[in-house]
């Protein structure tokens, strides 16, 4: 099997940028794995295709603001943070572009009075390990100056964060798009 397998022509005007007021009128893709029959549902309707003894799983993490914009200390180029995965305190793997430029030391300004970063490890695979540096609570500040990590295919600036999270998440820590389970967004 080969990615390119996978690949289709999604036309751009289809792909929802928001997600709806009303979460349960969402599309859902319905397959009849037996007779490999489509069917197009609304999500409200998901309980038809759920049997008695089937398990349903949710990721019950919140979307951080985990994108962060910045520049070089003494420098004015633009660089980007992705904060993957808290390692202990105010320690983070992260993915950073451009990447060369981060060498080990390296400093980070997101903002002057509020939040920098220094870099302390480079991974195998590039990405970073970075220190933050700031002043006050670091989630407030984070829910300030960061951004949530849409994926490349949604250009619409999101508006209210809120509106990305779902109806029962409750445990700050994904950096992940929750694009998958948009019928149970807030």
């Amino acid at each position: 099997m080969k990615t390119s397998d996978f690949y289709y022509d999604l036309p751009h005007e289809l792909i929802a940028q928001t997600p709806l007021k009303e979460r349960q009128k969402s599309r859902m893709l319905v397959l009849d794995k037996e007779t490999g029959n489509i069917k197009h549902e609304i999500f409200e309707n998901i309980i038809d295709y759920i049997d008695s003894g089937d398990t349903i799983v949710l990721n019950d993490t919140k979307v951080l603001p985990a994108r962060l914009f910045g520049h070089r200390e003494n420098k004015e180029e633009a660089i980007e943070v992705l904060l993957l995965r808290q390692k202990e305190g105010d320690v983070w793997q992260t993915l950073v572009k451009p990447g060369k430029k981060l060498q080990i030391g390296t400093t980070i300004i997101f903002d002057e009075n509020l939040l920098s970063a220094s870099v302390i490890d480079i991974l195998e695979d590039g990405q970073r390990v970075i220190e933050f540096k700031y002043n006050g609570i670091f989630n407030e500040i984070l829910d300030r100056l960061g951004t949530m990590p849409l994926p490349p295919y949604i250009t619409e600036k999101l508006e209210d964060k809120d509106r990305y999270q779902t109806v029962y998440s409750k445990n700050l820590g994904s950096a992940a798009a929750p694009t998958a389970r948009i019928a149970f967004y807030k």
